[in-house]
Formats: C-alpha cells, structure tokens, sequence
C-alpha cells in the first residue's frame, strides 16, 4: 500500500527536497505551496499523513492546522525555523503530531513520517477494511472507494460511512450519527446530518449504481438492504 503525503512548504527547494526523497520511501507526495493551496488538495484527496511549515503564504501554518484537523483527521508533522519553546508546546497542544527544527536532516524527517504513518495508520500487512457491496473503506489510509473508483470523502463522510460499515445490520439514529462523526454534543442538528448523508449518496452515485444508504423514516439510516 502506498500511502498520500501532502507537503505544504512555500520554499520550492525545501518542498521538491521533501516530496522527492518521501517518494523515493516509497510515498505518493502531492506538493502544496500556501496555506490556502493546501486547503483546496485536501478538499479534493484523503491523505495519511502531512509535513507542514508555519510561514506560508495565504493562511500560516498556524492557523492552517486547526482547518486541516477538521477536514481530515490525520497526523501533522511541523517543519519550521520557529524554534522557540512556546511555538513548539502550542503547536503540539494544538493538534500537531510532531515538530522539527529548520535546518534538518532529511532522513530524520522520512524516519519520523514512517512512525506516524505506522502509529496512525497501522501495519501495512494488515489494512483495516470494511466492505459492504462494492464500497470498501480503509480505514487505516483514510480512503474510500466504490466499484474500484476512488471516492474523496471529508472527515465526517467518511466517520458517517465507517459507523454505517461497521455495523451493517444497525439503525442510527441522527444523533448516534452525528455523536460519533462529530464527536460533539447533538443538539437537534438533522440538517447537517441530512445535507452530509446527501453529499454521500452524491459521490456514491457518480461511480456506481448501488444503493448503499437507506432512510428510516423517523428513527435514522443503516446500510441498504
């Protein structure tokens, strides 16, 4: 299994170092190079894992973090001139998974993509796949696909999908649904819930004609019969 990195480094010597040598590991690396940059690749591909700078141009690394946990939950490593204690403590409090000082050795940086990788995404030897017709969500690189074509989901498409997959013969109700994908205290929310599972059904139906989500009128949704 091959693994998707975004690289978001404004400096292009920097990004070509990083991208060149990760795909050489054996990554597949797409190279961002502003915050805003980043936002739109993350819109448009689930990816493992990303190595970020803080000075970018557009939305700074700092402010970038927050928006890319939310989009998709996955490991951060930060790679920065910003060496100072307190920029290090807030980014690691902040969401980060790991944080290297500017200049670096850049095997050092291949070594530490490879430990998030494996304490996020788990031994390659074994995914984690649910599977329901020809939908099959990995669950350890994030991704999703229907009829062999791949599907780019956001975080709470893909939580949505996942809770569904794991227990196929279970109806939900709007609130198990959203508690889970959101992690968050429901509060009547049935329209986000709505356009969410609508947005699914959308991509779905682009690659294939199965119906994989089915409503229950006044309890919630489960799996198609």
């Amino acid at each position: 299994m091959q693994y998707r990195i975004l690289v978001i480094e404004d400096d292009t010597d920097i990004n070509n170092v990083i991208a060149d040598t990760l795909t050489k590991a054996g990554y597949i690396c797409t190279q961002a190079f502003s915050g805003t940059e980043a936002l739109l690749y993350l819109e448009r591909e689930n990816y493992a894992l990303a190595v970020m700078d803080l000075m970018l141009p557009g939305l700074s690394g700092e402010d970038l973090l927050p928006k890319l946990k939310e989009k998709q939950s996955i490991p951060v490593i930060v790679v920065s001139a910003k060496d100072g204690l307190d920029s290090k403590i807030n980014l690691l409090t902040s969401g980060a998974e790991d944080y290297i000082t500017k200049p670096f050795e850049i095997q050092e940086l291949v070594a530490r993509v490879g430990v998030q990788i494996r304490r996020f995404a788990g031994s390659e030897e074994t995914p984690k796949l649910l599977q329901y017709k020809d939908l099959v969500l990995n669950q350890a690189s994030f991704t999703a696909s229907a009829n062999g074509e791949e599907i780019v989901l956001t975080k709470q498409e893909f939580k949505i999908l996942e809770l569904l997959l794991s227990y196929p013969n279970k109806v939900f109700s709007k609130q198990d649904i959203y508690d889970y994908a959101w992690n968050d205290i429901y509060i009547g929310e049935d329209k986000t819930i709505n356009v969410h599972i609508s947005n699914i059904r959308k991509k779905l139906k682009v690659v294939s004609s199965e119906e994989y989500i089915e409503t229950v009128w006044g309890i919630g949704f489960r799996l198609a019969r």
